[in-house]
C-alpha cells in the first residue's frame, strides 16, 4: 500500500525532465513515486492531457510540481481527483480567463528573452542567454541545461490552462529573487493570489539545480500536509 504521496514533475521552457533530477533520487529514496512528465511544448492541451497520463502511471494521492510554464501546466492537470497538492517553482499561474502570456504581459520583460531565436517554429534559447535563465550554476551545468533544453512552439503561451487547480487545491510557491526569466513580483503575485505557503529563495530562475535542497523541503512540507489532510476535488 502507497503510504507516502507520489511527486509528479512538470518542466517549463528550454528544459525537460532532467531539471528535477537533483530532487527525484533523495525523493525515491524516502519512498516517493516519482515521475516527470516529458511533454512536448507544442501546445498547452497535450501537455495538460500528457500530465494526466503521467499521474495514472503513479499511485495516489499526487503532489504535482511545476517549474516556469510547468505552472501553467499543473493548473490545468491539477484539477484530476488523484491531485491532493501543488508545489510552483518560480512558476506561471493563470486564472481561468489568462493565459501564460496576458499575466506576463503586465510586467517588464525579462533579460532572457533579448536572448532568444526563433527559427524553424520554435523559440530557441541562445547561449548567450544561458545566465540569465540559469547565472548561479557552474559553467559545467549551464552547458548541461543548454543542451538539453526544450523548445517550445511560439504560440504556447497564448493558450487556457483549461482548469484552475489552485482555487481547490492546496499550494507552496517557491519565489526566486534573483530571477531574470519570470518577475519575481509576478510570481509574488501568483502565490498570494492563490494563497500559497510560500518561500522566497536567492535563487536564479531554477533554484531546483542550484538550491535542491531548499525545494525538497518545500516538497517535503507538502507530502506531508496532504499525507495529514487528504483533498479531493
Amino acid at each position: 500500500m502507497q503510504t507516502k504521496p507520489s511527486i509528479v514533475f512538470c518542466h517549463g521552457l528550454w528544459a525537460d525532465g532532467s531539471c528535477f533530477s537533483k530532487l527525484i533520487a533523495p525523493l525515491q529514496a524516502e519512498g516517493h513515486e516519482c515521475i516527470t512528465a516529458q511533454y512536448g511544448l507544442n501546445s498547452t492541451a497535450e501537455d495538460v492531457a500528457l500530465t494526466k497520463a503521467a499521474i495514472g502511471r503513479v499511485s495516489g494521492p499526487v503532489v504535482l510540481v511545476g517549474h516556469s510554464y510547468g505552472g501553467t501546466v499543473i493548473t490545468g492537470a491539477g484539477t484530476d481527483d488523484r491531485v491532493a497538492g501543488l508545489v510552483y517553482i518560480n512558476a506561471l499561474a493563470p486564472d481561468t480567463d489568462e493565459s501564460s502570456q496576458t499575466q506576463q504581459a503586465k510586467f517588464p520583460p525579462t533579460p532572457v528573452f533579448a536572448h532568444i531565436d526563433v527559427k524553424d517554429g520554435r523559440i530557441w534559447l541562445l547561449w548567450d542567454g544561458i545566465d540569465d535563465f540559469a547565472g548561479d550554476l557552474s559553467e559545467k551545468e549551464k552547458k548541461l541545461v543548454w543542451a538539453t533544453q526544450g523548445v517550445p512552439k511560439p504560440d504556447l503561451f497564448d493558450a487556457k490552462a483549461g482548469g484552475t487547480a489552485w482555487k481547490s487545491k492546496p499550494s507552496w510557491y517557491i519565489v526566486g529573487k534573483k530571477d531574470r526569466t519570470v518577475q519575481p513580483d509576478l510570481e509574488r503575485f501568483f502565490a498570494k493570489r492563490m494563497g500559497a505557503t510560500t518561500f522566497e529563495l536567492d535563487s536564479s530562475h531554477v533554484p531546483m539545480l542550484s538550491q535542491p535542497e531548499r525545494v525538497l523541503d518545500v516538497i517535503h512540507a507538502a507530502a506531508k500536509a496532504v499525507r495529514e489532510s487528504p483533498v479531493t476535488a
